[in-house]
């Protein structure tokens, strides 16, 4: 299966051989793992670091995820994580990752989508413990680059 051109934000790692399970491809938990890997790298890149997002009295809480397994990935596979962020007028908000696989471990190179990762998180006050309204406004302000967390919520459609 080909996928389309990337979003602005992505990662590259690599598949390790001790990621894989019992029937020689990478195990259910690490694509998870990859998906975590890549949300954290967009937001370091927007300059949300934990130190940043405490500086601001917040921080970034996960509040569910889902895996939808697309194709297997094997040791040695060259992986690409795409991101994009989407808000809306509510307190949650929506972080997607395309686990695309650009090269197999034979070298041979694909574009072949591995999984997609969808996470739902919310802005937490670590004053309050609670989640903030206006995530996306919040955010922006504790940015170095917001142009990395895309568009606000369209309050007229949400």
């Amino acid at each position: 299966m080909s996928v389309e051109q990337s979003p602005p934000f992505g990662v590259r790692i690599g598949v390790r051989s001790y990621e894989m399970d019992v029937n020689g491809h990478v195990n259910h938990a690490v694509y998870h793992q990859y998906g975590e890997h890549a949300r954290m790298e967009h937001f370091r890149a927007a300059g949300l670091s934990q130190h940043a997002l405490g500086a601001h009295g917040l921080t970034i809480v996960l509040l569910s995820t889902t895996v939808h397994f697309r194709a297997e990935l094997r040791a040695g596979d060259e992986l690409r994580i795409d991101s994009v962020i989407a808000f809306t007028a509510r307190k949650p908000f929506t972080m997607s990752h395309r686990i695309v696989r650009v090269a197999a471990a034979d070298g041979d190179r694909t574009d072949d989508l591995a999984a997609e990762v969808e996470c739902t998180l919310g802005v937490l006050d670590t004053t309050t413990r609670r989640l903030v309204a206006d995530p996306h406004g919040r955010l922006v302000a504790a940015s170095s680059d917001p142009a990395l967390l895309g568009p606000g919520p369209d309050v007229t459609t949400s």
